[in-house]
């Protein structure tokens, strides 16, 4: 039994990447927050905050998806299975999570919620979810309130503060799915009263059919229909699923209503025909009996009220399977205690090394936030522009609005999302870094993803990747060749040795096309020096580079040429691993050597012009912009923006460049023919450690002169990671006046108090995990090529030297150690934030928030961001590798 354990979930995996069985069928990829996104904006003004409100969303039908509490979907989500609660004092049923808009948060969006992805298996067949709800009133219109009043100055105002969880007068509601099979599942939710007096909770599990009827003509297609069975049970009957059956213990009030919009209230109509969308809010909450069939509809509620004492436990069970035989539940839950103990060992074979017990926990949790993370996404921007044949027509100000030029754009797809209700959109360079920790988990999945972004149906036809929903057409940071890669590394070492070149190679050809596209878009004066505009560093800037202000010129950027010099050597890594299998790649691997010694120069003297991005006496690379008088004007702030650069850098094996003598020959070509440009990146004639080559945009000098900022405790170093925006700028903000405007950047530590990209864009100090990640693998390769005996100070200022590979050792620590305990037995990110109540099993629930106060460590952002703080994976893997 232990070695079937062991062994279950990987066989699942296996199966499903040999396409024997699909365990991905189902899973969960019901969306958080569907109100709100773009996807269903049909205003005039693009505005998708005010056109479908949380407050709508009960009564409105989704055109594009659906969301649900903790909730699973099939793949193509046609059918839907969530929880709604009510403790008797709401005014709504709680059927989705609260949160605050862009418009209303003091900080911009901001999930008003305590919720947890406690554990989940790639697979999805064994999944857990914590929800705690107040017995009181939920306060909606206290956050709201606050959240309005209080200045950027101001902290957020959180559900904890209003009180309400006060006596742990609240219910611990824990949802549960087990796979029986692939189209098997079992659903356990389990509430408990935390409080200090008996109260009363009611549970509803419902399922629904996404509406596919109300848009467009369905022709001769059945409506799909659910209908109570004379045994009790439901039979749920959709044309393109089949049949599922639904099966519950007890005896539930069962409710059926149709996902359709409410026109009584949205529409005018006093007399349309119900029941609608919210007929259970309506049967529940307002006591109206009318709102709800009781034999069929394509939305069906279980109704059961709990009276629970307090710290008492009850369960209620539900099993969703193929097929139209009613299978009774599993009463005993045989079932999900298989599926925990194969949970468990399928943790204990990736944790390998990991022995602090509190480690593991954070990995776990970690891992289950970006499995709970996945979701349908269903967009078409050509129907979205266009409007449906059975509704109005979109306002013509939508042609001249956000997306326009995507129309190719058709999205049907499961991905992996920063956060499925602050962010419930992919994002270009996000899931680049998902992809690293999903690598770990399922390799298959990782790599599926990021060939999904290069299909001709997100990828625009002249190369450009999309970015994210929001505006497809802007840019985000090129890393999608780097993860890749990675992908591939960690994927082979999985494989034992052997290496996907077929997944390698089909990402590489389309990346091709994205590099050009960002030669030709990006490189505007031919320069090779680049303006990518948003490049994920959206705030860090002393004005918005995407569109300087009137009488500036064009802003060459130092992230932005270091980024492509990145995407430039990666590219000619992934060429040089397949020229060892086909020895065409060896002069596209030349093509990118020479396209990185070009950037190279460009950086240090800008097209031959006397201007470069490297700022000697401040040691410290700078964005420059053209100024009228044709000086070019250096943005002195000292940023993030500025360690860029450290990320291009690669290191050559001698073996290799005996492999591909072709290469070899080209490059030393190169380098005799053109020894400005070799001098610039490297002494290519002295060899590293092992006679390996070096190419970097940071010789020995420079890297040491910019390392002692980075590491630099009153600068760029703090007790948590390498800042955004260096710490002097706190006391000494850059201020650029020119051309009768002014502008600040000043230190902010933790959520910014300017507005200049919206309420919840910050990188004007904090810790980002992401970039960290870059900066220690990085640190790392230079490592490879020095060795030992090169040292640096560290930190800056104390006296002790430390090689590179010891220095990304402690900035390994110093990230990890915003989860585990302190001495004092605190978790940094938390803040000053009391531990949370354990879950009802004991477990502690962490949160991964998007990014950290660069002084404290505190998480910001948004809370549930586990998709690039699931790093913390990696960084934990690699602190077991080195002991």
């Amino acid at each position: 039994m232990e070695m079937i354990e062991t062994w279950a979930e990987r066989r699942r995996i296996a199966e499903q990447t040999r396409g024997e069985r699909p365990w991905s069928l189902w899973g969960p990829y019901l969306s958080e927050r569907q109100w709100g996104t773009v996807r269903e904006d049909y205003s005039r003004d693009g505005n998708a905050w005010r056109f479908l409100t949380h407050d709508d969303a009960r009564s409105r039908a989704y055109r594009w998806g659906e969301d649900g509490l903790a909730g699973l979907c099939d793949e193509r989500g046609f059918l839907c299975l969530s929880l709604a609660l009510w403790n008797g004092r709401d005014h709504i049923l709680k059927e989705r999570l609260f949160g605050l808009t862009n418009e209303e948060g003091n900080h911009g969006e901001d999930v008003k919620e305590v919720y947890h992805y406690l554990d989940a298996v790639p697979s999805h067949a064994y999944l857990k979810f914590l929800y705690r709800y107040p017995q009181a009133a939920y306060p909606y219109d206290a956050l709201l309130r606050a959240g309005r009043e209080r200045s950027r100055e101001q902290p957020e105002y959180e559900i904890e503060d209003t009180g309400v969880f006060a006596q742990n007068r609240f219910f611990d509601v824990t949802v549960e799915y087990a796979k029986g099979d692939v189209e098997d599942i079992h659903m356990r939710v389990t509430a408990v009263n935390r409080g200090p007096e008996t109260a009363d909770l009611h549970l509803i599990p419902q399922a629904w059919f996404r509406n596919t009827w109300s848009w467009q003509a369905n022709g001769t297609q059945p409506h799909p229909i659910m209908r109570l069975r004379p045994d009790g049970s439901v039979a749920c009957e959709h044309p393109r699923l089949g049949p599922y059956d639904l099966t519950f213990e007890g005896a539930p009030r069962v409710m059926f209503c149709e996902n359709e919009t409410n026109l009584r209230r949205y529409a005018g109509q006093p007399d349309a025909p119900g029941p609608f969308k919210d007929g259970f809010h309506a049967a529940i909450v307002d006591g109206d009996a009318d709102a709800i069939r009781e034999e069929s509809g394509t939305k069906v509620g279980l109704h059961y009220v709990l009276r629970l004492r307090p710290g008492e436990e009850a369960s209620i069970r539900l099993r969703l399977r193929a097929g139209a035989s009613p299978r009774p539940v599993d009463r005993e839950d045989c079932l999900l205690r298989q599926r925990v103990a194969e949970t468990d060992a399928f943790y204990d074979s990736l944790q390998d090394g990991i022995e602090d017990a509190d480690a593991r926990a954070i990995f776990r949790q970690a891992a289950a936030g970006l499995i709970w993370t996945k979701q349908l996404y269903r967009y078409d921007v050509r129907l979205w522009l266009q409007g449906d044949p059975l509704m109005p027509r979109p306002p013509s100000e939508r042609r001249e609005g956000r997306n326009r030029t995507w129309a190719h754009f058709a999205a049907n797809d499961v991905l992996s999302m920063p956060d499925k209700w602050e962010y419930p959109w992919f994002a270009a360079w996000d899931l680049a870094f998902h992809c690293i920790p999903l690598a770990l988990l399922d390799p298959t999945f990782a790599k599926n993803q990021l060939l999904l972004l290069t299909r001709e149906w997100y990828m625009h036809p002249n190369g450009q990747l999309p970015a994210y929903e929001w505006e497809f057409g802007d840019t985000n940071p090129p890393v999608h060749a780097w993860a890749t890669f990675r992908v591939f590394e960690i994927d082979r070492d999985r494989r034992g040795g052997r290496g996907d070149l077929a997944f390698l190679e089909g990402v590489f050809h389309k990346l091709l096309i994205n590099f050009t596209w960002w030669v030709n878009r990006k490189d505007a004066g031919g320069r090779n020096v680049f303006q990518g505009g948003f490049l994920g560093l959206d705030n860090v800037g002393v004005f918005d580079r995407s569109r300087p202000p009137p009488g500036f010129g064009m802003v060459h950027q130092a992230d932005g040429t270091a980024w492509m010099a990145m995407y430039a050597l990666t590219m000619m890594r992934i060429a040089l691993e397949l020229a060892q299998h086909n020895d065409v790649y060896e002069s596209t691997a030349s093509k990118f050597f020479e396209h990185f010694l070009l950037i190279a120069e460009a950086m240090t003297d800008m097209g031959g012009e006397g201007f470069g991005l490297w700022d000697e006496e401040d040691a410290f690379y700078y964005d420059e912009v053209d100024m009228p008088d044709g000086r070019m004007l250096p943005l002195r702030v000292r940023s993030m923006v500025g360690l860029v650069p450290l990320f291009a850098v690669e290191v050559i094996e001698p073996a290799m460049l005996q492999r591909l003598p072709d290469f070899a020959r080209r490059l030393n070509w190169v380098l005799e023919n053109r020894p400005h440009l070799a001098r610039l990146v490297s002494r290519w004639t002295e060899g590293g450690v092992g006679d390996r080559k070096l190419l970097s945009l940071l010789r020995g000098h420079r890297m040491k002169a910019l390392l002692k900022r980075m590491l630099d405790e009153a600068e760029f170093l703090s007790p948590h990671g390498v800042r955004s925006l260096s710490k002097a700028h706190q006391a000494e903000p850059y201020s650029l006046n020119a051309l009768g405007a002014s502008f600040t950047v000043r230190y902010d530590p933790a959520d910014s108090t300017s507005n200049m990209f919206g309420g919840n864009s910050n990188w004007r100090g904090p810790v980002w995990m992401p970039m960290n990640y870059l900066i220690i693998e990085a640190l790392r390769r230079f490592h490879a090529y020095y060795g030992d005996d090169f040292l640096v100070e560290y930190p800056t200022g104390s006296g002790e030297h430390l090689n590179l590979n010891a220095i990304a050792d402690a900035l390994e620590d110093r990230l990890i150690g915003l989860f585990t305990r302190d001495a004092e037995g605190r978790r940094a990110y938390r803040g000053s934030a009391p531990a949370p109540v354990s879950a009802p099993d004991g477990t502690e629930p962490l949160l991964f928030h998007e990014f950290f106060d660069g002084d404290t460590g505190r998480g910001l952002g948004a809370s549930h961001q586990t998709g690039w703080t699931a790093l913390i994976l990696n960084l934990l893997c690699n602190r077991a590798r080195r002991g």
